[in-house]
Formats: C-alpha cells, structure tokens, sequence
C-alpha cells in the first residue's frame, strides 16, 4: 500500500533502548509506519545494513525488533553477494525501507554498484515510505557530513538527491558536526539543508519539507541557508511523538 505521495523520513534516530533486546523500534520508526497508511496486515519493512558491511549482528537486531513490533520483516544484504535474486521485486514489494547507519561513503558505493540507487528512486516515487538514521538519513539527500574516512568528519556530496538538500546528523552529539556542516553550506560545497538532534527526523512529501519530529524531548531540527556572511541557522519547531 503506497503512501500517497513520495514520502521520506530522514532520522538521527528511529531505535531506542530496550530490556530485552538489543534495540526496540522506536516513535521515529513507527511513524514513518504509518505514514505508509497500512492498515489490516502487518506492515512489510525491509531493513538494510548496508553502512555497517551488513553486520550480522544487526541484521539480528532488526529481526527481533520486528517480531516484538508485529512487523513482517525482511533484509536485503549486498555483502558477500546480494541475499535475493530480484532486488527491485523485494524492494518495491515493501512498505517501508529502514536504512541503518555506519559509513554513508561506503553504502553509497555499493548501493550504486548494485543499481540499488536507482531501485530507491523508483521505490520512492512508488511511494514507498524511505527512512533511517545517520547515514541512511544522509543518503536520500545531495551530501552531508561524515566519518565514514576517518575521525576528523569530511563532506561527502555524493548522495541520491532525492531531495535536494543537505542533512546534518547527530546535530546535539557529535562536536564537529556542526560547526563542519554550517562552513560547508556557508561555501557553497553543500546546498541548504536540514539538521537533526539525536532523537529528531524530518519528513519530506516529494521534494519538499513538511516537519520536523522528536521521539525525546527537548531536541530539533534546524533549517542551515547560506547568509551573506556565513551560515544562517534557524531552530524549526519540532513536533514530540508519543
């Protein structure tokens, strides 16, 4: 069941903590959910781990996050080799694609090597509900800031650009964050963008910003423009999930 329109829900966060499990999914997740408009069945999420080498461990974590959450889950892995023979079948069949994080230079490489870039276009416009966090918040957008080279960040540019924007990550904990992705849209290596606090994530309908949501309080999202002297930050009120 397509959302009504492209639709993604770009995150530093969607998983929180549990007792039993490694990971729960959280508000963040669950919304982007709903925003697919499922209703009678189980929503049909498939996870990817490409950032982390598709970890095995992680991979783990999402299944028992979607057994506890009632989802009918599904992955789909590009290392050693893809784990199914029709990407575009398993991921046009799904409701919502949940993209972990890790390295976003490492997962944009093999995403295009693969032809999953172009599967996620065509699954977006299909209306598939497209989420994750960190580098899968990083992806749908032109670039950003990342560690995927080292500790010191660096910009990566190279993103799907399915929105037309920049995307800071991990805005609140990470101190090189945001001094790094408000120089590089002050010079023009980025274009305008949207950052989040951990805990934060933005929706976009096609192309263009609806709001901004927090599974914990006391976080945001920030809207960074180029300024004639320098970045120009505005902090977007952000809309706290039950």
């Amino acid at each position: 069941m397509p959302a009504d329109a492209p639709t993604i829900l770009a995150t530093s966060g969607g998983a929180v903590a549990a007792d039993r499990i490694r990971w729960s999914v959280g508000p963040l997740t669950d919304y982007a959910i709903e925003l697919s408009g499922v209703t009678g069945r189980a929503p049909r999420v498939c996870f990817l781990a490409t950032a982390t080498g598709d970890n095995p461990q992680m991979i783990r974590d999402f299944y028992d996050m979607a057994q506890e959450a009632g989802i009918h889950g599904s992955h789909l892995q590009l290392f050693t080799m893809p784990n199914v023979d029709d990407m575009r079948e398993l991921l046009l069949g799904q409701d919502v694609i949940w993209v972990w994080g890790g390295s976003v230079a490492g997962l944009l490489a093999m995403w295009e090597l693969h032809g999953v870039d172009d599967l996620m276009r065509e699954a977006w416009q299909a209306g598939v509900v497209l989420t994750g966090v960190s580098a899968g918040s990083i992806c749908w957008h032109v670039g950003g800031t990342t560690d995927s080279f080292g500790p010191d960040l660096q910009p990566i540019t190279n993103g799907l650009g399915l929105v037309p924007y920049s995307n800071g990550v991990h805005y609140d904990s990470e101190e090189q964050r945001r001094p790094l992705f408000q120089s590089l849209v002050a010079d023009g290596t980025l274009p305008a963008g949207y950052a989040t606090d951990d805990g934060v994530g933005v929706i976009y309908r096609g192309t263009e910003f609806v709001e901004a949501l927090a599974e914990q309080k006391d976080k945001a999202a920030y809207l960074v423009e180029r300024g004639p002297d320098g970045a120009v930050e505005t902090r977007l009120e952000t809309r706290l999930l039950r």
